[in-house]
């Protein structure tokens, strides 16, 4: 029987030995992911991601992190949008790349939603890449101020309105006015009823930092104008949600909160209390469960508290 004791103590310790090491650390615990959708338990999704949006035969997001954009396949090239490659030294190439395992059509357009880098940096790899880089004229006007070697100027610029018709495919970008930027373009596949729009209309949760920039009144009639377009489905420019699509619903979800959240912070601005006795005492309980909704209401209520407090 000692030898019997013996022998297996031995196994014991060549079991323990031969284990990988981080088989005898302790556990540690994991992180929440960052990742829209992502809860404990389930793995995180990858940082880059392409999909085909249901129903369509030439429609796709592009995902990179926590942004997103849209492109378009037609026989005669490829139609994309936004390189959301800032901070991310390769990810204009990383979208190339993903565009590549799609089809081999050359990419003939590169379309900047507005000037905002954390979605129109890393434009240089499309560049390079033969596209024509469009834009509306106040992002060309900015860039050239700010001259950021990670995003070249466009090569052709929007007013107002403009259509490209490429290989059956007809995209129709939109100027609405000022809102979530003076250079937001909206962008439009009518056969597809499905519509691009960047940061102005989150889908099913709360606006967060970006309101530091937005122009809150005019923004309300720009959702209006979005709202009398011809579209079923939205593709934003941020998986929110899961990554769903919106649908006008959420649009006017949106749109009721701004009001809202308008309309209280002006009893408290003009009630002389801004800035710091209106930040604590604004509220929306209404969206209290909506994502984002502890971490946006401070910028909003800063937001508003500018327009109601200081006419800005």
């Amino acid at each position: 029987m000692a030898r019997t004791l013996l022998a297996s103590i031995a196994a014991m310790v060549l079991t323990t030995t031969a284990s990988p090491v981080w088989s005898q650390a302790p556990a540690q615990p994991t992180a929440p992911s960052a990742q829209p959708g992502a809860s404990a338990g389930q793995p995180s999704r990858p940082q880059i991601e392409t999909r085909k949006v249901e129903g369509t035969e030439n429609v796709y997001i592009f995902r990179n992190g926590n942004h997103q954009a849209m492109f378009i396949v037609t026989p005669e090239g490829v139609i994309a949008t936004d390189p959301v490659a800032y901070g991310r030294p390769t990810g204009g190439q990383q979208y190339i790349d993903e565009i590549k395992k799609v089809t081999q059509a050359p990419i003939r357009y590169l379309i900047y939603s507005h000037h905002h880098f954390d979605h129109i940096a890393g434009g240089k790899a499309f560049k390079d890449a033969g596209a024509t880089i469009i834009g509306h004229k106040r992002a060309k006007e900015r860039l050239e101020v700010l001259k950021d070697p990670h995003t070249p100027l466009p090569d052709e610029t929007v007013d107002t309105n403009r259509t490209i018709t490429l290989g059956g495919t007809t995209l129709e970008l939109s100027y609405v006015g000022p809102n979530h930027s003076d250079s937001t373009l909206i962008m439009r596949l009518p056969r597809e009823k499905i519509v691009f729009i960047v940061d102005l209309l989150p889908v099913g949760r709360m606006p967060g930092r970006g309101m530091i920039d937005f122009h809150p009144l005019e923004a309300e009639e720009s959702i209006k104008k979005v709202l009398a377009m011809d579209w079923d489905r939205l593709i934003p420019g941020h998986p929110d949600s899961g990554g769903r699509l919106g649908t006008k619903q959420d649009v006017q979800d949106q749109l009721t909160l701004l009001q809202e959240a308008s309309s209280e912070m002006k009893k408290l601005g003009q009630e002389g209390k801004c800035w710091d006795t209106a930040e604590k005492e604004f509220k929306l309980p209404k969206y209290a469960t909506w994502p984002g909704y502890e971490q946006g209401l401070p910028f909003i209520a800063r937001r508003y508290c500018g327009l109601w407090g200081r006419g800005t």
